[in-house]
């Protein structure tokens, strides 16, 4: 698989992709990157919907946005850092 697709793949199913690519690919930094990026930032507002059930709009406006804002960039080989996740990320690729 190419690594472009690789990434776009892991922010498919949000953070359950990203640890699934995460696990499977050993040698890949842009995969191994984007897979953290997604893991961290859907882990988050996956919990962030729980511990804020009284703003239900920020998830439900930001995380599609978000989701196919990363995706496409994956897509295009790009290697789009998320302030402060993207530093997470890429220290942990």
């Amino acid at each position: 698989m190419q690594a472009n697709m690789a990434a776009f793949l892991s922010y498919l199913m949000g953070f359950i992709t990203g640890i699934v690519f995460y696990i499977i690919e050993k040698e890949n930094k842009f995969v191994r990157f984007h897979a953290m990026q997604s893991i961290i930032t859907f882990g988050f507002l996956f919990v962030l919907s729980f511990i804020l059930p009284l703003i239900p709009s920020i998830g439900a406006l930001l995380s599609p946005l978000l989701w196919i804002v990363l995706m496409v960039k994956a897509y295009n080989g790009e290697k789009f850092k998320l302030p402060v996740v993207g530093n997470i990320a890429e220290k942990n690729a």
